[in-house]
């Protein structure tokens, strides 16, 4: 799905709108104003089929200024709309920054399209069983186009925290599982009315579906389940036993290292390891003719010989008086 949105967006990201989300504030100003002059203005933007079949093609944009919630600006209710539309603003923002405005775009735009197209599916379908022109258009607005905005914001940014009512400190992801349950409990209600009084309340539930279809696709296109399967939680087993092994080598070898010196017990060697420097001073270098280090001469200066089979260290008193150390044909070293 990325790579796809990627591809749109080398062809098509010159037509995105930046800063959609005040956009989408300003008409829902536009339609909370017009609510406040004459509350039925509403019944003249909704996304009606059947109406806008007949000549009323304005229907196709005005259902977008109506609000995702009632109220007008009289009394307390506008205290509640400043709140709500700061809100959205707020997440919007949060998710084009996040995403992309080409991304956000297709995201808002793929929402409100498959709105649209469900609008009329649902039209013609329940106009058939009914056998006549069927209103669906107050159930088709853009409330659940905003809810999947703000669920893609939970999805998006699950450990923000929010103030709910002000005073109590929320994660978003919490708030997120609560509006999806809710959403749920609201189908499940639409099930029993359709059950009791026919399969016109199914009309709501295809609203709801349509506009958080765009929600899914992001969830799970965004999602790496590959990591679940079994063949991926061996490879991981395997890695962790591989660390530890190599944790236990590389612990060996540092005591091995820090205990090679004569003298220097394991348990001094231990606590080097483990950052604690030992009281005792240990020899580094050691001449292997007259046995002196560094640590009893520090004038002394130490050399290997080159000419010697393996490692051999001498002072500078005996680099070069000394009988190499040469290995025989039977394997063994000649002195």
């Amino acid at each position: 799905m990325n790579r796809i949105l990627r591809k749109l967006e080398q062809k098509l990201g010159k037509w995105a709108i930046p800063n959609l989300t005040t956009v989408l504030i300003v008409c829902y100003i536009i339609g909370y104003a017009l609510l406040t002059i004459n509350s039925d203005v509403a019944s003249y933007m909704t996304l009606e089929p059947g109406l806008i079949l007949r000549g009323q093609v304005w229907r196709l944009i005005t259902w977008i200024v109506i609000p995702p919630s009632g109220g007008t600006f009289r009394g307390f209710d506008t205290i509640f709309i400043v709140i709500m539309l700061f809100f959205y603003y707020s997440i919007g923002k949060s998710l084009e920054r996040a995403w992309g405005t080409f991304h956000y775009n297709v995201y808002i735009f793929g929402g409100m399209l498959a709105t649209l197209i469900a609008a009329f599916v649902s039209f013609f379908i329940f106009s058939g069983i009914y056998g006549g022109a069927v209103s669906v258009g107050w159930y088709f607005s853009t409330y659940y186009v905003t809810t999947s905005m703000f669920l893609a914001f939970a999805a998006t940014f699950p450990d923000a925290v929010v103030l709910l009512m002000f005073i109590i400190p929320v994660k978003v992801k919490y708030l997120g599982i609560l509006y999806f349950a809710t959403i749920v409990y609201e189908c499940f209600g639409y099930i029993r009315q359709a059950m009791n009084s026919g399969a016109y309340y199914l009309v709501p539930i295809i609203a709801i579906a349509a506009s958080l279809l765009n929600f899914l696709v992001f969830f799970f296109s965004t999602r790496d389940f590959s990591r679940y399967s079994p063949k991926e939680r061996q490879r991981k087993r395997d890695f962790m036993r591989q660390m530890e092994a190599g944790r236990r080598r590389f612990q060996e070898n540092a005591d091995r290292m820090r205990s090679r010196d004569e003298g220097m017990p394991r348990t001094f060697a231990r606590r080097a390891v483990q950052g604690e420097a030992p009281k005792k001073e240990f020899a580094r270098h050691r001449c292997e003719i007259c046995g002196r280090t560094e640590v009893s001469d520090p004038d002394l200066e130490f050399r290997y010989c080159s000419k010697c089979e393996g490692s051999h260290e001498y002072c500078m008193e005996h680099l070069y008086t000394h009988r190499h150390v040469i290995a025989s044909k039977s394997g063994t070293p000649d002195l």
